[in-house]
């Protein structure tokens, strides 16, 4: 039995669901993201800080419903990654320390596309970083399958998950 007062970590897991976010400096959070379609997902780290956020993001521009991006800024990529950085700064983070690791933007539902969603995300994502000097880690987008992802906050580490595969990086070194 630890202490009374003695801060006890479990792990736990946090849902991003679409549209939603969230950031931790807790090592023993895990953040999950499941099935990326067309949607994508942004993750940043920051090592030294021990902390890391994640955005389920759905669409690439917020101008077809400003009331929801009101509502729901994530939901958006030109709302939901200023959010992000905006909240991951509040751990104490740098932004020159982030590492980022960008899944989804796939065209899941058929080959012939014609909003072509997941591809607008992706470069609408892929815009937003490079204007604001982020460098991106790694990605893991377009194509035609899902995704599930998972950032484990105490280590930096990212497990990705493919209906073929099952892979890991670290965000962390």
């Amino acid at each position: 039995m630890p202490p009374p007062g003695a801060a006890v970590h479990f792990p736990q897991r946090v849902v991003v669901g679409v549209g939603e976010m969230c950031v931790s400096d807790n090592p023993a959070i895990t953040l999950s993201t499941y099935a990326l379609g067309s949607c994508v997902a942004v993750i940043v780290y920051d090592p030294v800080a021990r902390a890391g956020g994640m955005v389920h993001l759905m669409l690439p521009d917020s101008k077809i419903s400003p009331e929801k991006a009101f509502a729901q800024p994530a939901m958006f990529v030109d709302t939901g990654l200023p959010l992000l950085f905006r909240t991951i700064a509040a751990l104490k983070t740098e932004p020159g320390r982030l590492r980022i690791f960008v899944a989804g933007g796939a065209s899941v539902r058929c080959a012939d596309d014609t909003f072509r969603i997941g591809e607008r995300n992706v470069r609408e994502t892929a815009g937003f970083l490079s204007r604001h000097g982020y460098v991106v880690r790694q990605t893991a987008v377009g194509g035609a399958i899902n995704r599930t992802v998972h950032l484990h906050i105490g280590t930096g580490e990212i497990t990705l998950k493919t209906p073929t595969a099952n892979d890991s990086f670290l965000l962390a070194a």
